[in-house]
C-alpha cells in the first residue's frame, strides 16, 4: 500500500432514493420542497428529513432516506442484501443509468408512486475534482484499484470507476455490504494502487 499518496475519504452509501420533482409532489404533496437535515460529502447534495417505504415483490423496507436535491429521474440505490429482502435482482450500474432496471413501489405520507425502472446497486466509484484527477494521474471514466486496511483485514476493491467534475469533492463511495466486508466506515481512508 503506497501511503505516500494522500488517502481518499470513504463515504458509505446507505440505501436511499433520489426523487424527481414530480414524484416528490405525489409522495409528499403539491409544491412540496425537501427539507435538508445534513450535508453530504458532495457539494450541494444533502440528506433530507423525508423518508419513504420501498416495496418489492417479496418485502418492504421502511424509513428509506430521501437525498436531495430533486433529480430528473427517480433512482433507488440499495445493497444486494436489501435486494434479497425486496425480491429484486438489480444490476450494478453507474448513477443515472437506469434503463432495463427493476421497478419498485415507493410509498410516502401523501401518495404512492409505481416505478417501472430505477432500482440499482451503485457501482463503486471515486468522486474527484479535476485537480484531484490531475494529482492522481487519472481521468473521468478511468477504472482503478483501491486498497484499504482495517483491523488486520486488507482488501482490494477492483473495478472502481473514477468520476471527475468541477462539482465533485474527493470521496470514495461504496455501499453498506462492501463497507461491512472491509470494516470501513465514513471518514476512513483508502488508497489508489493502480
Amino acid at each position: 500500500m503506497d501511503k505516500k499518496q494522500p488517502g481518499i475519504v470513504v463515504g458509505v452509501s446507505n440505501r436511499h432514493v433520489h426523487l424527481s420533482k414530480e414524484d416528490i409532489e405525489i409522495l409528499f404533496g403539491k409544491g412540496y420542497e425537501l427539507k435538508p437535515v445534513k450535508d453530504l460529502g458532495q457539494p450541494g447534495q444533502y440528506a433530507a428529513d423525508e423518508k419513504v417505504i420501498i416495496v418489492g415483490p417479496k418485502g418492504a423496507i421502511e424509513q428509506v432516506r430521501v437525498l436531495g436535491p430533486a433529480r430528473n429521474n427517480t433512482q433507488i440505490e440499495i445493497s444486494r442484501t436489501d435486494a434479497f429482502k425486496l425480491g429484486l435482482n438489480p444490476p450494478v450500474r453507474d448513477s443515472g443509468d437506469i434503463e432495463n432496471t427493476p421497478g419498485i413501489v415507493i410509498v410516502g405520507p401523501r401518495g404512492t408512486v409505481i416505478k417501472d425502472k430505477g432500482v440499482i446497486l451503485a457501482k463503486r466509484h471515486i468522486h474527484m475534482h479535476p485537480k484531484d484527477a490531475q494529482h492522481y494521474g487519472v481521468k473521468d471514466k478511468d477504472i482503478v484499484k483501491v486498497v484499504c486496511e482495517k483491523e488486520g483485514r486488507r482488501l482490494i476493491f477492483d473495478d472502481v470507476l473514477v468520476r471527475v467534475s468541477e462539482k465533485f469533492a474527493l470521496e470514495f463511495h461504496v455501499d453498506t455490504d462492501e463497507a461491512n466486508a472491509a470494516l470501513l466506515k465514513n471518514g476512513d481512508l483508502v488508497w489508489i494502487i493502480e
